[in-house]
């Protein structure tokens, strides 16, 4: 019987023990994202983005003419998200709404058919924040530099799409919020420019706040990001 006692004793030690170096391991850094914050943290943070609800000016350039929209983005996953067109009035409250792979439109009189006709540009994903991150992610190549008081991410786009090769998004040193992107051609011809004006990041994430954003997943690495 005393045999058996010290084998369970061990057991339960060796139990603790493993449970102590799993929580030590999956302990999160706490990291503020403000001006004391690495170039790398901040990528990092970038890259790590899950969902988000922005309002962008958006330009979009090609041999004819240029074409400006305000939207309003709301991306929950890959497989949920919407845009809102607040400008120009003629479409107004139009909203392309993608849902499992689907794509559906609401608030307007105008079909589908004749929105990809005439508004191509804000039905395609390229638009989206989540896009550019993938890109990023796909390109062994991409990187960042320090200009100023912004940190520019840059990456090359793997598509046979003439129209947008290069990408470029320009984020913040001091509050890790992206500022700007520029998608250019094959001859670095700015094709599509746009600029956030507002954007709160990781809003449709559980149990997480505007200013306590969980971010996991990329690089084997799991921190919890603070905007300050």
């Amino acid at each position: 019987s005393k045999k058996i006692l010290i084998i369970f004793l061990i057991i339960c030690i060796l139990g603790t023990s493993i449970i102590l170096i799993k929580k030590g391991n999956n302990k999160d850094k706490n990291i503020k994202i403000g001006n004391n914050s690495s170039s790398q943290e901040i990528v990092e943070y970038i890259l790590n983005i899950s969902s988000y609800e922005a309002q962008i000016d958006v330009e979009v350039k090609s041999n004819k003419n240029s074409n400006k929209y305000k939207l309003k983005q709301k991306y929950i996953n890959s497989q949920n998200n919407e845009q809102e067109v607040l400008e120009p009035s003629n479409i107004q409250g139009v909203k392309i709404i993608r849902e499992n792979d689907k794509l559906k439109i609401e608030n307007t009189q105008l079909s589908l058919t004749k929105i990809i006709e005439n508004y191509q540009e804000i039905t395609q994903n390229n638009l989206d924040l989540a896009n550019f991150i993938e890109n990023y992610k796909n390109n062994s190549n991409s990187k960042f530099k320090e200009e100023e008081n912004q940190i520019v991410m840059e990456t090359t786009v793997k598509t046979e799409n003439k129209y947008q090769k290069y990408e470029k998004l320009y984020v913040s040193k001091k509050d890790g919020k992206p500022i700007k992107i520029e998608i250019k051609d094959t001859n670095q011809n700015t094709i599509i420019y746009i600029i956030y004006n507002e954007i709160n990041i990781n809003t449709y994430n559980a149990n997480l706040t505007h200013t306590n954003i969980r971010s996991e997943g990329y690089g084997n690495k799991k921190r919890r990001y603070v905007l300050c």
